[in-house]
């Protein structure tokens, strides 16, 4: 049997160390190709396999956006809405006078931050290109990539010295990355009057049968658990998390920016859901069509996708991910949505097609390009 080009790029790149191991999909309609290839871990100490468990980092704030979008569609929030009812604590922001100023050479914000504000990444906190700006540098110390979610403080507190910080453009500016969907996280939780655990658990997991996905491995579940890595600068891999570390518990900060465990499986779930237009695979309908239009569609201006080139490489953004708008590469199909994770982790479908492709591996990205394994996965689904 000839091998699939999908499983032909996996392979090689076990066979070569880049990753001890990778989960590949490939769904065009109900024709699902699922490649699992390598090891849970560098030592080899179990085969990985489909149903393999991986922190998949930003792959949560697509998830987190779609939780917003739930309480938009029930009315208790709206687009326009100022998010400092919900979240005091930034009601009253100020802006630095200029992207390079510094952190006390301040102007007030011009208007509220807005719940749009928050779901298109343009509330006015993130990361911009330039990692080295007075702002950027102050919001790394509230919040310290690097860090697992179990040693951030509890969300109210981590809101408190979020709002210590000056942001970097006024509301609505700039795309800046990152910030909103924690932000996001901790609204959908005083919205709803749940944990935000709890919330998603309930609202999105359970009726798509997502069994694998949380903010926690279970010891029942740990023997799945992949360890993680980082590739150090002599091309090693450096081991960064083991299956009874971050994840044993409940975090302090459960993140909506990417506090999140999953499986190819639970995401290709999650991906249909924003296919069918909102309904879940027993007929309930978990998001409006308004609310999956919405999500998967581009809101930046060009001038704002120039800024953001860093992350996004000129495509756009709807709320949690990236709205592919002009066909750079022979994936980069318009209308293209999705997004990845610092963890070594991509999702992404296209509704023209109702094509999803997922890849999970446990080595991290050592920044905001996708690494040469993602390329090579999207040119071998594409």
């Amino acid at each position: 049997m000839t091998e699939s080009p999908l499983h032909a790029t996996l392979r090689r790149r076990v066979d070569d160390g880049t990753v001890p191991g990778a989960v590949g999909l490939v769904a065009r309609g109900d024709d699902v190709e699922v490649v699992a290839v390598g090891h849970l871990d560098a030592e080899g100490s179990a085969p990985m396999a489909r149903e393999s468990i991986f922190r998949i980092a930003s792959l949560t704030k697509p998830i987190t956006a779609a939780a917003v979008l739930m309480l938009l569609d029930e009315g208790l929030i709206g687009l326009d809405d100022p998010v400092a009812e919900w979240l005091p604590e930034i009601a009253k922001p100020v802006v630095v006078r200029t992207p390079a100023s510094p952190v006390d050479d301040v102007v007030p914000a011009d208007r509220p931050v807005t719940v749009e504000d928050l779901l298109s990444f343009r509330a006015g906190w993130g990361l911009p290109d330039d990692f080295a700006l007075p702002a950027a540098q102050a919001l790394s110390e509230v919040q310290p990539m690097s860090r697992p979610f179990r040693d951030w403080p509890d969300p109210d507190t981590w809101l408190g010295r979020l709002a210590q910080v000056p942001m970097l453009h006024q509301p609505g500016e700039a795309w800046l990355y990152g910030t909103s969907s924690a932000l996001q996280g901790i609204l959908v939780a005083r919205v709803s009057g749940r944990t935000f655990p709890d919330f998603l658990a309930e609202r999105v997991f359970e009726p798509l049968g997502m069994e694998d996905t949380a903010f926690e491995v279970p010891a029942s579940k740990r023997h799945r658990f992949t360890s993680s890595y980082a590739p150090a600068a002599d091309g090693t891999l450096h081991l960064t998390d083991t299956p009874d570390g971050a994840f044993d518990g409940l975090p302090r900060f459960p993140s909506g920016g990417g506090g999140l465990v999953s499986t190819a499986d639970d995401l290709l779930a999650f991906a249909r859901l924003l296919l069918t237009a909102g309904v879940a695979p027993d007929g309930r309908r978990l998001l409006s069509a308004t609310s999956v239009s919405r999500m998967t569609a581009n809101h930046l201006t060009a001038r704002q996708r120039e800024h953001a080139a860093l992350f996004l490489e000129g495509q756009g953004w709807g709320y949690g991910g990236q709205v592919d708008v002009t066909p750079a590469d022979p994936w980069n199909v318009p209308g293209r949505y999705g997004w990845l994770g610092g963890t070594g982790t991509t999702a992404h479908l296209v509704p023209a097609t109702g094509t999803v492709t997922v890849l999970l591996t446990q080595v991290a990205m050592t920044g905001p390009t996708p690494k040469t394994l993602m390329r090579e996965f999207w040119q071998a689904t594409a």
